[in-house]
């Protein structure tokens, strides 16, 4: 019989879909309290995982849905900065 391997599944924070953890991006506030996009899914901090859309993102900064899942207030220039990034990323 074949060990059948789980993959991760995360909840958008935007649209609330549940996908896999490789087709979402993670924003995560660092230990210095600094918000920040990570691509690579494996930096230090605490994270909260969205769509790849810029769709995903707008509904999560209205819903302040980024800012629950960090536990920490963000500033607007904060979610400009991270808009920046993901058009940056081609999104």
């Amino acid at each position: 019989m074949a060990i059948v391997k789980k993959i991760p599944q995360r909840q958008c924070i935007g649209c609330g879909e549940m996908k896999n953890k490789k087709e979402m991006i993670r924003v995560i506030k660092t230990p210095e309290d600094m918000i920040m996009l990570d691509v690579t899914g494996k930096k230090n901090g605490r994270g909260a995982y969205m769509c790849k859309s810029l769709d995903c993102f707008a509904k999560a900064a209205k819903s302040k849905g980024l800012e629950r899942s960090l536990k920490v207030n963000i500033p607007t220039e904060v979610y400009e900065e991270l808009k920046k990034e993901l058009n940056g990323l081609g999104i």
